[in-house]
């Protein structure tokens, strides 16, 4: 499987932006976070995936960029393709539909899927989102509230929830 990389600097680290030939983003991850990055798109597509170095699409550069510029709205039209198993990508898709500015937690999530029991399902489902950000995991915290776990580092997902105007304790 061959994809496309490059890289997007951002105010709180550099993106490594993956896209297929019909510029469709298939990872979205830190750049200090790239070795976890190859992990995850191997699990997904079941064999190694080849990264040629290449500038991204326009319009998934302009969206993020709009993002960070405060244009919540902007990742709305990236156009997005995982691998991943029918329950991960069912959780991931149910992720775009957290709106910015508010959360969601594990046991909200699986109710929303159908399965208010696969809470830790849906933890671990999360937490190999491919796309971060355009499929806002970061959106996700505990019951209680609190950050939890993000794959970019809690820093990033504090920054990115302020960001929004999200409500959240620690």
């Amino acid at each position: 499987m061959n994809f496309a990389r490059d890289r997007l600097p951002t105010p709180i680290g550099i993106l490594l932006l993956v896209f297929d030939e019909q510029d469709r983003l298939r990872a979205l991850d830190w750049e200090d976070f790239e070795p976890r990055m190859r992990r995850l798109l191997r699990l997904q597509y079941g064999r190694e995936v080849e990264l040629r170095e290449s500038g991204a699409p326009g319009a998934i550069r302009d969206s993020l960029n709009s993002y960070f510029a405060g244009d919540f709205s902007a990742l709305d039209s990236v156009e997005v393709e995982t691998g991943g198993t029918p329950f991960q990508r069912k959780l991931w898709a149910a992720l775009r539909d957290i709106p910015s500015g508010q959360t969601s937690s594990y046991g909200a999530l699986a109710a929303k899927i159908g399965l208010p029991k696969a809470v830790r399902a849906v933890g671990v489902a999360n937490g190999a989102n491919p796309i971060s950000i355009v499929l806002p995991c970061h959106r996700v915290i505990g019951s209680d509230q609190r950050l939890t776990g993000y794959g970019g580092g809690l820093h990033r997902k504090r920054w990115l929830l302020t960001h929004e105007g999200a409500a959240f304790r620690g």
